[in-house]
């Protein structure tokens, strides 16, 4: 229920290389830790997200734009997207839009988590992420003007956004 919005398959992918102090996963640090990713755990994902109720995948980890995680995690968040072009698709990522925006995936994703996670700026009150620096950034609206919108749900709990917030509800 953390992992974004509804109820949500989530693959977590090994190999991180940004080491966040008090990260909630370091075992998925490692890339050579972990489960091998077969044709059953694909089949197995395809199964959850063609029931009704599933309202799409989050991609997590360790980070699953590590450059070793890259190719494989953009041909199945491009392969979900044609099968279930009504799930969504979010992605936790310990870098930066500014980093990762021309990679190909992120034309697949509806929500973009950006950000190491960081110890001073621990933040408990907001939904999908742990510190306030990262953001939950709506991806095609995103793509679409051009400048970095965040999710409907996480502005009005981020007090940093508020003048952007008001500027935004102008458009």
């Amino acid at each position: 229920m953390r992992n974004g919005d509804g109820l949500r398959v989530v693959l977590w992918v090994a190999g991180c290389s940004h080491h966040c102090p008090e990260c909630q996963n370091p075992i998925t640090w490692d890339p050579d830790g972990g489960l091998p990713f077969t044709e059953k755990e694909k089949e197995e994902i395809f199964t959850e997200l063609s029931k009704d109720y599933t309202s799409g995948i989050t991609f997590s980890g360790g980070d699953p734009l590590y450059p070793a995680n890259r190719e494989e995690v953009t041909r199945l968040a491009g392969e979900i997207r044609r099968v279930f072009p009504d799930k969504t698709i979010w992605l936790y990522t310990g870098y930066l839009w500014e980093e990762v925006e021309s990679l190909e995936i992120i034309r697949y994703l509806d929500v973009l988590i950006d950000g190491e996670f960081q110890l001073k700026n621990k933040e408990l009150k907001l939904h999908w992420v742990g510190s306030s620096n990262q953001r939950v950034i709506d991806v095609q609206t995103t793509l679409r003007l051009g400048q970095i919108v965040l999710h409907k749900d996480e502005i009005p709990y981020r007090k940093e956004h508020e003048e952007w917030h008001e500027q935004s509800c102008k458009i």
